[in-house]
């Protein structure tokens, strides 16, 4: 039954995954036949957006080994005092406490990811590959989704799609890259 199970969500999320990026587009396509003036709705409509876009590879990451599309040379940290600087300039660490106060507040969760133990960073350095993944590609498009809409007169959304996907796309994506620097430190000391 747990082998039918797996084999199940292989599937689905896959396919959640091309219905999102269909609502995506269909989305993203009609926004300019609106005249929506109402903050809050273009807030939820940017974290919609957002949403659907970052759930396309979030969803397919689950199950597949999305990471892999990316040379292993591009996850290695070649800088590590220039990504120090920019955690640290964007209270990146912050973030990361509020991740641990609420979406990871589980330990049991924490322990999937992280048993630890020495052993355990080969698994983490891989999960914090497949997390990033998970975050540059959306943010790569949804930042090109702010210029289209910057393009076709709408600002005020354009601008909330990039601050949403500031929040939920680039600081995961430098959280995940300094997890890997200190992981790199610990595993060459």
């Amino acid at each position: 039954m747990k082998n039918e199970d797996s084999i199940a969500i292989k599937v689905l999320l896959p396919l959640v995954s091309i219905f999102l990026a269909f609502q995506s587009y269909k989305l993203v396509s009609s926004m300019h036949q609106f005249k929506i003036e109402s903050v809050p709705a273009l807030l939820l409509i940017a974290w919609l957006i957002n949403m659907f876009v970052t759930g396309v590879f979030a969803l397919t990451g689950f199950v597949h080994p999305t990471q892999k599309l990316l040379p292993d040379v591009y996850y290695s940290i070649r800088n590590p005092e220039l990504l120090t600087r920019v955690y640290n300039f964007l209270r990146v660490g912050l973030f990361r406490k509020f991740l641990l106060a609420t979406i990871w507040k589980n330990r049991r969760k924490q322990k999937a990811y992280f048993n630890g133990k020495k052993s355990g960073f080969s698994s983490l350095a891989e999960q914090s590959r497949k997390a990033e993944f998970g975050h540059l590609i959306p943010f790569i498009i949804l930042l090109l989704v702010s210029i289209y809409f910057l393009l076709i007169h709408l600002p005020v959304l354009g601008f909330f799609v990039l601050l949403w996907n500031l929040l939920g796309n680039l600081y995961p994506v430098i959280l995940q890259r300094h997890h890997r620097m200190r992981i790199q430190r610990i595993m060459n000391s």
